[in-house]
């Protein structure tokens, strides 16, 4: 059963967290690969060098929404293109195993998951948009 009384404090766990790490992930191909080597990288896998630009405003004002509880729905759903892209054009043909050579799609799978499960659970608690739909309907009124 879910508690009614924890369940927001676990969508905003959840919600910083997948906030932390999109801007992380955006910070690294800023910051280490710099924007034009992400952009070379896109396009020697056959992409538009200009859509590494976009991925990393995606990451970085996905992230930064989701930490700040807006639209966390929504933007739960915008950001799991990027992770199957990645999953595609990146760490599929390395297998499913992250630990293998050039790291496979596994790690990514999870953080689908892990959005999927954001976009039910809505904000959550202490949301910039808090008091629209902070957490989906629960399955029992009953407290555990």
């Amino acid at each position: 059963m879910i508690d009614t009384r924890t369940a927001p404090y676990a969508a905003l766990v959840l919600r910083i967290t997948l906030g932390v790490l999109f801007l992380a992930h955006a910070g690294l191909k800023v910051f280490v690969f710099t924007p034009a080597g992400a952009a070379q990288f896109f396009g020697s896998l056959g992409l538009p060098p200009a859509l590494a630009y976009l991925t990393i405003a995606v990451e970085a004002a996905g992230g930064l929404a989701l930490i700040l509880g807006f639209y966390t729905r929504w933007v739960s759903l915008a950001l799991i293109p990027v992770l199957l892209g990645a999953i595609v054009f990146v760490h599929g043909p390395a297998g499913f195993f992250f630990n293998n050579p050039n790291g496979g799609w596994e790690y990514l799978a999870f953080w689908i998951a892990a959005l999927v499960t954001q976009a039910l659970l809505g904000d959550g608690a202490l949301a910039v948009r808090a008091g629209s739909a902070k957490t989906a309907p629960a399955l029992s009124t009953r407290s555990a």
